[in-house]
Formats: structure tokens, C-alpha cells, sequence
């Protein structure tokens, strides 16, 4: 019996194929599947993430041992790496230098703390303190660590709060393995 995340997340991929769907998804009745992947007729694959955090998601994902809470440029890398992770146990690249991110859902979450009612100045502050951080933190990922891909196209909403109470923002994406630019590495 699986005790905990931490558990779940060190064992390898069960994979289920449908068509041109393939599921990769840990544990016997999965509530959700961490990639999916839909082959494109001219052997492409399209991939979709499952969202993710960079608090305790990432946390469990990476195995870390520090919790990373309401600080964007920290959290963000570790989201991106959290898939590539998955994209190597998964068999489909070693790399998130390897796709090309079609486009990337952001949800961010409201502050913690101060408290609104209590420290109207100081949550505004708070809140735009956080925005500035997400745009900094997604910017320098795209620029320092997939320099030579695309940036994708990005929706961002903001939400009074996601399951993961220590994440600042949740995210979701979609991305393309493009079998043609690596035919030289297979």
C-alpha cells in the first residue's frame, strides 16, 4: 500500500496507450495523469503536463528536501524541471531543451499574509511584489535556460488560492516533441 506522495512519485511510470494517446500516470487508480501524449500524423508528439507547483508539488516531484513557498523566481524553475524530470522517466527526451512549449497556463494565487483587512497597503504591496516576481522568474527561465527554443504564448488568471498552500502560482502546459529536429540524437 502506498503511504505518502513522496512514495508514489519514486515509481516509475505506469503507461496505458489509447490510439494515438498515451497516458503516463503513477500508482493503480490515479486521479490524474502527470503527461499525456497524443502521437501527430507525421510522428510528432504533442504533450500535456499536468499542472504543477513549485511548493509541494515540485517538492515531491524533485524529492527535495526544502520547501519553496510564495517566491516565483525560485518556484517557476522548479515546475520546468519537475517535467523534464517526468519527460526523462517517461522515455521521451532528456531535455525540456529538446521541445518546443506551445503555450503555458499560470494561476496565481493571492498572498498569505499580511491580511487584507488588517494591512490593505501592505497586501497590495504583497500582491504586486509577487506579479513582478512571476515575470521575472518565467522571463529569466526562457531566457537563460531554453535560449535557442520559442517562448510560448501564456494565459495567466489569478485565483484566490490552489490546493498547494505554500505555491505562489500553479501551471499547466503543452509542448511539442518535433521528431525531425532530432533525428541525429536517436
Amino acid at each position: 500500500m502506498i503511504q505518502n506522495f513522496k512514495e508514489i512519485v519514486n515509481m516509475p511510470f505506469n503507461v496505458k496507450k489509447r490510439g494515438k494517446l498515451t497516458y503516463y500516470y503513477h500508482g493503480d487508480h490515479p486521479v490524474l495523469s502527470a503527461l499525456v501524449t497524443e502521437e501527430l500524423p507525421d510522428g510528432d508528439l504533442k504533450i500535456y503536463f499536468a499542472g504543477l507547483t513549485g511548493g509541494y508539488s515540485a517538492k515531491g516531484v524533485l524529492g527535495l528536501d526544502e520547501l519553496v513557498s510564495m517566491d516565483p523566481v525560485k518556484e517557476i524553475p522548479l515546475v520546468f524541471k519537475s517535467w523534464e524530470s517526468w519527460l526523462k522517466e517517461a522515455g521521451i527526451c532528456e531535455s525540456l531543451k529538446d521541445i518546443d512549449f506551445i503555450e503555458v497556463h499560470a494561476f496565481g494565487c493571492q498572498p498569505k499574509s499580511p491580511n487584507p483587512l488588517v494591512d490593505p497597503a501592505g497586501y497590495a504591496a504583497e500582491q504586486e511584489r509577487l506579479r513582478n516576481a512571476y515575470a521575472e522568474g518565467y522571463r529569466n527561465f526562457f531566457r537563460d535556460y531554453l535560449p535557442d527554443n520559442g517562448v510560448p504564448a501564456r494565459f495567466t488568471v489569478h485565483l484566490i488560492d490552489v490546493p498547494d498552500k505554500a505555491a505562489s502560482y500553479e501551471f499547466y502546459a503543452t509542448a511539442l516533441y518535433q521528431k525531425s529536429l532530432h533525428k541525429d540524437k536517436k
